[in-house]
């Protein structure tokens, strides 16, 4: 049995359109469309009916979801980063969506390097940002020189390459995923193809032996 894992399949093509020339409607971006769609209707199901006492399971959930995120964030980035609340829950809930959809077939969008690129370029602005808020921009800037001068150069690529250090590791998590899945797909196919080719030939055998009348 052959297999095969490819990128995202392109399934239209626009041209002319203004600012962006020819754009190409992939896979990536129909099911990011879905996964967006699910957790939108996810998020109005969950907060509606939301009251004080007396709550319902599904505000239960809410709740706990809500309150877990809050305790994460402060656990790890202190009470001064509330702010990135949502974009940290956002970002979690849309890979969790992305991954378990491809669970029915569906290709998930984390499955192309890109969205994790895009991912992590935006969590890598944010990081710049903080450390030059945080001690100045000739401060960041001396941080190139450390320990000596002469290892600026690498420093300066270690930095620029640090996003697609991030998205390669969430990426190399999903498609390990995806290729121990093929995996074992295939080898339950080729046992499935077997045992029943066995039975079948087995079958066959036994019908010719008493057609011949033993």
């Amino acid at each position: 049995m052959d297999i095969s894992i490819n990128g995202a399949k392109i399934l239209a093509t626009i041209d002319n359109v203004p600012l962006f020339g020819t754009v190409q409607i992939t896979q990536t971006l129909i099911a990011s469309w879905l996964v967006l769609l699910i957790i939108s209707a996810l998020c109005i199901w969950l907060g509606s009916g939301l009251r004080v006492t007396n709550i319902s399971r599904k505000q239960a959930v809410a709740e706990l979801a809500v309150t877990s995120l809050l305790k994460f964030v402060r656990g790890n980035m202190g009470t001064g980063f509330d702010h990135y609340i949502p974009l940290i829950g956002t970002i979690f809930i849309t890979s969790v969506v992305s991954n378990l959809i491809g669970l029915i077939g569906v290709w998930s969008p984390t499955a192309d390097l890109m969205t994790e690129l895009a991912w992590a370029l935006v969590v890598f602005v944010l990081i710049t940002y903080h450390k030059i808020k945080a001690a100045g921009i000739l401060s960041y800037l001396k941080g190139f020189l450390d320990p000596v001068f002469i290892l600026a150069p690498i420093n300066v690529l270690s930095e620029c390459f640090t996003p697609v250090s991030m998205a390669c590791r969430h990426f190399g998590n999903i498609i390990s995923g995806t290729v121990i899945s093929t995996l074992i797909y295939a080898a339950l196919t080729t046992a499935n193809n077997a045992l029943f080719g066995f039975l079948g030939s087995s079958l066959y055998a036994g019908i010719a032996l008493v057609s011949a009348g033993f």
